[in-house]
């Protein structure tokens, strides 16, 4: 039964343009994108991932989801959870802030501590020239170098505009 649900939704989202994929990664979308030929600029392909709810109620969850994933073809990340007991709730924020590719940036002042309630959001592989875009265009406009603390250099750190930034670093833009 539950193997028609996800194809009459597939059929749905297929008449809307919408595309659901298990890649995460843009790189591998845009590789299987490139290899299917599809002309059309107005496709949506979205990550997908898929929750199984009522873990509780089963023996066997992980049995149970193989066994759907067998018979309806589909190769979705998957988490078990539960609304009713909160089992792998705690679970999903933490899987799609990996799988997003999402780096949280602090910025800070010479001399002052960071900002450590606003984080800059950027997508992995971003850079300290992109952090000095959102803090505003002149300053990436007229931006020096960078002092960085965090995961991507050694405390304090001298970088250029090209260094990837990673989660967690604390930017000091000087310009």
């Amino acid at each position: 039964m539950a193997g028609r649900h996800v194809a009459d939704l597939h059929t749905v989202l297929r008449e809307k343009r919408v595309t659901l994929t298990e890649l995460w990664n843009p790189a591998a979308q845009a590789s299987e994108t490139a290899g299917e030929r599809d002309d059309d600029p107005f496709a949506l392909r979205l990550p997908t991932l898929m929750l199984a709810n009522k873990a509780d109620a089963s023996a066997d969850i992980e049995a149970e989801l193989d066994a759907f994933r067998e018979l309806t073809a589909l190769r979705y990340p998957a988490l078990a959870v539960s609304a009713t007991t909160g089992r792998g709730l705690g679970e999903i924020g933490p899987w799609l802030f990996s799988n997003l590719g999402i780096v949280r940036v602090y910025t800070k002042a010479p001399g002052k501590p960071p900002d450590k309630d606003r984080p800059f959001t950027l997508r992995r592989g971003q850079t300290v020239e992109d952090v000095a875009r959102l803090v505003h265009k002149d300053v990436a406009r007229a931006l020096r170098y960078a002092r960085v603390w965090g995961k991507s250099g050694f405390d304090g750190q001298q970088a250029g505009r090209d260094h990837a930034v990673a989660d967690g670093d604390v930017i000091e833009l000087h310009t």
